[in-house]
């Protein structure tokens, strides 16, 4: 049932964007009058002016945001930022989608440089991790050119920072947040360190296998006359296991507002040697925040889905007989930020260097206590019917970090017909380490729903340990050089670049699996304690009085769940950009020389024999990928003075498979919380685009443009879902064809004559897909012809802005929306899994009190949405996001 008050504020969201358009609508049926035009055109054109300027000047498609911008919307990282440009969603707050494509569609560099991705799941880099206050600009390159990296499909983001300063300049922040969803939450004294020694010699020692049998054979035991040879092999297991942190009592108590602070600062002097200019840009950040939420997620039982969808629309509406499992949690999760960063120019006359230093960290720390209930049977219960649920104590911390230093050069020989140089060299570091993630699970024992007691059962993985390490390098360099050419009615430049990139990844991960070797289920809260003191209950003394045993949970070879991974791509590219009176003529062609290998690994790795298993030549062959090709770019533009010009665009790029793809090893997709599994053989997708743009300038600012694509890919990749009585996996497989079209609308219009000060802006796409896959690849697939995963029908921004005439105030009502989008396909009968439109309407207000303070206010997710996925209609996932609220206050020197 659709809840009524939700379509209440729903309709209050759209009335205000509808109210902004009609209004625009409205005003310009009148004539403007000459004066106020050029009264309203400084403060449109401001901050925005060489935003604006550079998008008309580019020869291909693209879309620029400025920092000012960014601001203007409240947006604190990039990921949040880039959902404002025309076709752009987010995505988990940390990926972007590009004109309702999935992630694997864009990429995005650095200053122009490859960076890696501390995302243990993907090559692509998750833009959360980039704060809005380093950022200078953002460019989305929407049509393919030559001197982009072919590996281009939905689009191209570049993030600009900010370079060093030609004045002095000094600022501090400081900031509070509160979230409606954090008043209380769960919390628990995180273990420090990392996998014990003890264990890691272990592992060695025992080749990996702690059973009692393997501990007595490779230890050197004796019967002592006190204690038997398996009563001391089972000791030795038990002082390994004690080697574990057990202490993890959880509390429920009030959570902390979440605060922020920041500050730069930044100059340039005259050096007298040269008689150039050196600079230098320093800030540091730091933020934390808490967050609680509750989750649904469920199980389609596939015999009763139809029936079940006839008559029911949400998860708490179903009847029990609907689902195979369902798992009601509550999730709290403390988020910690820190970013450096140390810019040093020079600049001589028409050249210029700068080395600049990134430091980026994101740390998480997640708690999610749940409940498994299986209405439809199998081996979960419910506590209407059985008295009886199983719970589940999920702790995992997190940390991720990016490290960058990069040089850069620009030069222009005024003596040699104005030849242009550029070059970048960029050496960066990804790392995430997870060094603490542990899982417990019991079962929870009821009278008439009032909680008793808890035991674990008698069998395996009753806890299970985890640790994770990655590291992902990457060395990027290259250069471009330009000629520029000016003759009897025409500009010509001719540019020629090369572009290197080679990077590394090493991820491996070991887990430890604690087991009840009793024979029987053991009560571990049985005197009236509250269950969330249940994961403590590993004391020494619990372990020497049962037979509780821990082992080391790697697969054997063949088996792998760790990989190596290498990528390499040379590239070289010429083009060509003329103007000839109104017409402008762009293309070029890129080469690009791309080897990737993927291999599966294991820490269980011990000698020759288990070597040539896992690097075994077929194997090797089998994960690598090797491809030479050249990728051509064409590009017109009409230009109609300096009010409008219309653009065509085409390009053939390639979308390869991640790192991580092509090897069959497991992980959990953050993006689903589903297993995912890669597969051998997956092959890279080649794209055809085509794109269509009308612009138009008005003179005091105000804009409007309207696009049309195309894009026809070759052999897409698709992810399926396999689905077991309790819990979903996926995989990937290639489609046969692949196919993408839409429209996008975008303006910003000055409402002057109607209100003083407002004006509006947005932008919508409305867009369609379709992918076909070989029946023979899909398995069970439902539907073998559907749209393609992630994509979006439609996606809304919606904007109106005010800002006061005398400069002290400035306030933005954003909302935000997208069409719902397969986040994974369905199989045997079950249909697609859609993820629901999230209407997100955001408030910022700034208050300068004087000219070097400002006082923000920020309001998100005004209408409290959640986020939902269903299946034929049923929500199958449920998220509460919540409201938050954020005050800062600014100063600068």
């Amino acid at each position: 049932m659709t809840n009524p008050y939700k379509l209440q504020k729903l309709a209050v969201a759209v009335g205000l964007g509808l109210f902004s358009y009609t209004n625009a609508s409205i005003a310009q049926e009148d004539e403007p009058v000459m004066e106020e035009v050029v009264a309203k055109a400084t403060r449109l054109q401001g901050s925005a002016a060489a935003v604006i300027a550079e998008r008309k000047n580019q020869a291909f498609v693209a879309d620029i945001l400025g920092a000012e911008q960014m601001s203007r919307t409240g947006d604190s990282d990039a990921a949040s930022a880039l959902r404002r440009v025309t076709g752009l969603t987010l995505v988990d707050g940390k990926f972007i989608y590009v004109r309702g494509l999935g992630e694997r569609y864009s990429s995005a560099r650095l200053n122009g440089a490859n960076i890696p991705s501390p995302d243990l799941t993907r090559n692509v880099v998750p833009l959360d991790i980039f704060p809005a206050s380093i950022i200078e600009s953002m460019a989305v390159q929407k049509a393919f050119s030559a001197d982009m990296s072919a590996a281009f499909g939905g689009g191209a983001i570049d993030i600009r920072t900010k370079s060093v300063p030609s004045s002095f300049t000094a600022s501090f922040e400081a900031g509070l947040s509160y979230d409606s969803s954090a008043n209380d939450g769960f919390t628990y004294d995180r273990p420090s360190g990392d996998m014990p020694n003890q264990l890691k010699e272990a592992i060695v020692q025992y080749r990996g296998d702690f059973s009692i049998d393997n501990i007595i054979k490779r230890s050197d035991l004796t019967d002592n006359g006190s204690q038997s040879i398996s009563e001391q092999a089972i000791a030795i297991n038990n002082d390994l296991l004690s080697t574990l942190p057990r202490d993890l009592a959880i509390k429920k108590e009030s959570l902390d507002l979440g605060y922020d602070f920041k500050g730069h600062v930044g100059n340039s002097f005259d050096e007298k040697l040269f008689g150039g200019r050196i600079g230098f840009l320093a800030s540091i950040a730091y933020d934390t925040e808490w967050d609680s939420a509750t989750k649904k997620t469920a199980v389609i039982a596939q015999d009763v889905e139809k029936s079940c969808a006839t008559t029911l629309k949400t998860a708490d509406e179903a009847a029990n007989s609907c689902f195979n499992s369902v798992k009601n949690s509550t999730v709290t999760t403390e988020n910690e930020r820190i970013t450096g960063v140390l810019n040093i120019g020079y600049t001589l006359g028409e050249h210029s260097i700068s080395w600049n230093n990134i430091y980026l960290e994101d740390n998480e720390d997640e708690l999610e206590l749940a409940r498994q209930e299986s209405p439809a049977g199998s081996t979960v219960f419910t506590v209407a019917t059985d008295d009886r649920a199983n719970r589940v104590h999920d702790f995992n911390y997190e940390e991720r970090s990016l490290n960058i230093s990069q040089v850069i050069g620009q030069h222009t020989f005024m003596d040699y017909w104005g030849v242009g140089f550029d070059w970048q060299y960029t050496e960066s570091k990804a790392k995430t380490d997870i060094p603490f993630s542990a899982e417990y699970k019991f079962r929870d024992n009821f009278d008439n729903g009032n909680y008793v007691s808890s035991n674990i059962t008698g069998d395996d993985n009753r806890v299970i340990y985890s640790y994770t390490d990655m590291e992902d390098r990457v060395k990027s360099y290259g250069g471009n050089v330009t000629l520029p050419i000016y003759g009897d009615g025409y500009e010509l430049e001719l540019k020629a670049g090369y572009d290197f990139s080679d990077r590394g990844r090493n991820y491996s991960t070991s887990s430890f699996a604690i087991h009840n070797k009793s024979g029987a289920g053991v009560v571990v809260n049985d005197n009236g304690e509250s269950p969330l003191n249940n994961s403590a209950y590993l004391t020494d003394s619990f372990i020497n009085g049962q037979r509780i045993l821990v082992d080391f949970n790697e697969p054997t070879a063949p088996d792998a769940d760790d990989y190596i991974a290498a990528q390499k791509v040379d590239a070289a590219y010429g083009s060509f950009d003329v103007i000839f009176k109104t017409f402008r003529f762009s293309g070029g062609l890129r080469y690009e020389d791309f080897k990737q290998s993927s291999i599966g690994t294991s820490s269980l790795i011990f000698g020759k024999e288990d070597l040539d298993i896992f690097y075994a030549p077929e194997k090797i062959e089998a994960g690598s990928i090797s491809q030479d090709d050249t990728y051509p770019s064409l590009a017109f533009t009409y230009l109609g003075g300096e009010r409008y010009q219309v653009r065509a665009s085409y390009g053939e790029t390639v979308v390869r498979p991640d790192l991580r793809e092509v090897v069959p090893v497991a992980y959990y997709d953050p993006l689903t919380d589903i297993r995912t599994f890669g597969r051998v053989g997956l092959q890279s997708s080649p794209i055809k685009n085509y794109d269509l743009r009308y612009e138009y300038y008005a003179d005091n600012g105000d804009n409007f443009t309207v696009a049309a694509f195309y894009k026809d890919i070759a052999t897409p990749i698709e992810t399926v879902l396999q689905v077991g009585d309790e819990d979903y996996s996926a995989t990937f497989v290639n489609g046969e064809t692949g196919e993408v079209k839409g429209v996008e609308f975008e303006w910003m219009y000055d409402l002057y004559k109607l209100a003083n000060g407002f004006f509006t802006s947005g932008n919508i796409t409305l867009s369609d897909s379709e992918v076909s896959i070989d029946p023979a690849l899909a398995g069970n697939l439902t539907n073998p012809t559907k749209r393609m995963n992630g994509h979006s029908e439609y996606v809304v921004n919606l904007q109106l802005n005010y800002d006061s005439a005398n400069g002290n105030h400035t306030g933005s009502l954003v909302y935000n929306v997208f069409g719902e989008r397969i986040i994974a396909s369905g199989v045997g009968g079950r249909e697609d899994a859609l993820e629901q439109p999230f209407h997100a309407l955001d408030f910022v207000y700034t208050y300068y009190p004087d000219f070097n303070s400002k006082v923000k206010l920020k309001v998100q997710n005004l209408l409290d949405e959640s986020q939902e996925v269903t299946q034929s209609g049923i929500a199958v996932r449920e998220k509460e996001i919540g409201t938050s609220v954020s005050l800062s206050y600014t100063y600068e020197f």
